[in-house]
């Protein structure tokens, strides 16, 4: 698993960019991708030799070109990480557009299915490989306003436990990270930290094939549950 490249679609100056700090210390080439490049290059000038690359997850054919370009032009893709969703839309349900509901779905499901399958087709010839997905409080339970966003996270997470099933025998590891909680930092802790966030998500790509975690659920230590 020496080298290689990770990439990461769905990028910010959160989550996103402190998944791509923490996967340049691995030693691994960083791609960022997404449909804002402003937004992606500000934070691929922070990581030295990160590439940013202007992609909408949720059109089959410009995934997998991406995916082309990034093993052409950088090597093979050992980490893929699906941090995309179309955001909070929240409605009530008598109030909900199709439109609305279609974008929650297109944006965590359909974007993490592309991205998931095109990593797949990649990593199967050389028998290795992790594809980690992020989830959210949504992806356990539904809240007041927010079907669109639960419906899309939760078929994030049943694509997710389909591919690990399909996946993991053939040696490729599956991740679901349930962040169950507010991104941020603060000074008494009571946000998830991005930067221990990413920790976690380089555990679950350094973990040994024999006892691989497939959901991880993340919150911080004063929620009581």
């Amino acid at each position: 698993m020496a080298g290689g490249v990770a990439v990461i679609v769905g990028v910010g100056p959160g989550l996103g960019a402190a998944l791509a700090r923490a996967f340049a210390g691995e030693g691994l080439g960083i791609a960022l991708a997404g449909r804002t490049p402003d937004k992606i290059e500000a934070v691929a000038v922070t990581v030295p030799g990160a590439r940013a690359y202007q992609c909408d997850a949720t059109d089959e054919a410009a995934v997998a070109g991406l995916f082309d370009r990034i093993e052409g032009e950088m090597g093979p893709v050992r980490v893929a990480v699906y941090n995309g969703s179309a955001g909070f839309s929240r409605a009530s349900i008598s109030d909900m557009t199709v439109e609305q509901m279609r974008r929650g779905w297109e944006g965590s499901a359909l974007g993490g299915f592309c991205v998931g399958r095109e990593a797949a087709r990649r990593m199967l010839p050389r028998g290795e490989g992790t594809i980690l997905f992020t989830g959210a409080t949504a992806s356990l339970r539904g809240g007041k306003g927010f079907a669109a966003f639960a419906g899309g996270k939760f078929a994030l997470r049943a694509l997710a436990q389909s591919m690990a099933r399909e996946l993991a025998p053939q040696g490729i590891h599956v991740g679901h990270v349930v962040v169950d909680a507010v991104i941020g930092s603060d000074e008494g802790d009571t946000r998830a930290d991005p930067e221990a966030i990413a920790a976690l998500y380089v555990d679950l790509y350094r973990q040994h094939r024999s006892a691989w975690s497939f959901e991880v659920d993340v919150r911080p230590w004063t929620e009581n549950f």
